[in-house]
């Protein structure tokens, strides 16, 4: 069961994305934003149905949240939240945002932590300005994307109101990964083991689906 989030139970960075599957580029993220912040948790907000993630079919949200609580688990200061899987209808940002300001009240600021490519189409956001307002939006840096162009990409007043945190680009992604299991070659160094351990035993991301061959691991 998902712990209860209650108000004044600290300050509290969201990570969202499809996690599919989770990495340790998710993990050193969370964990350098946390420290860095001086923040007291991390929530893993796995995505229902994301609204940028249309091109392909997404592994179902069960296995998606299970990875993440297998990553996770050895953290004390890591949670994961059914929130966004369980609410039907696409994942917008600002929904989430707006639910766990009510729960937590003003004096425990939420914190959303997102990608460097993901904040450079801040555009693309629904009610991207609410966001802001309502949340310590949080950029970190990806492969591949300029942070230094948010002013140039966002207008110096939204640029203004988001915290960069240079954490270390790791050059891992779920993409990445899925594709090596697809090929039967080995993701061992790029996600945690329970979670590898979860992809061989269910069959993920094989070309033939669940009871599919061993993924190399």
């Amino acid at each position: 069961m998902e712990p209860e989030i209650t108000e004044g139970s600290g300050r509290l960075a969201v990570i969202g994305g499809t996690f599919d599957p989770v990495h340790y580029g998710h993990l050193m993220i969370a964990e350098d934003v946390r420290l860095r912040l001086g923040l007291q948790r991390v929530l893993f907000m796995p995505a229902g149905e994301p609204p940028h993630k249309t091109s392909r079919i997404i592994t179902p949200a069960r296995d998606r949240y299970l990875m993440a609580v297998l990553a996770t688990a050895s953290n004390p200061h890591f949670q994961v939240s059914r929130r966004e899987i369980d609410r039907p209808g696409i994942s917008f940002t600002i929904d989430t945002v707006r639910e766990l300001n009510e729960e937590l009240g003003d004096d425990a600021p939420v914190y959303f932590v997102t990608g460097a490519d993901s904040i450079l189409e801040m555009d693309t956001w629904r009610e991207p300005d609410a966001v802001l307002t309502e949340a310590q939006v949080v950029a970190v840096p990806r492969p591949g994307f300029d942070l230094a162009l948010l002013e140039q990409t966002l207008g110096a007043e939204r640029a203004a109101r988001v915290t960069v945190v240079q954490s270390p680009a790791v050059d891992i992604s779920s993409t990445l990964i899925r594709a090596r299991i697809t090929a039967g070659a080995s993701a061992r160094y790029l996600c945690p083991r329970p979670v590898l351990d979860y992809i061989h035993k269910t069959g993920l991301y094989r070309p033939n689906g669940r009871g599919g061959e061993p993924c190399a691991r």
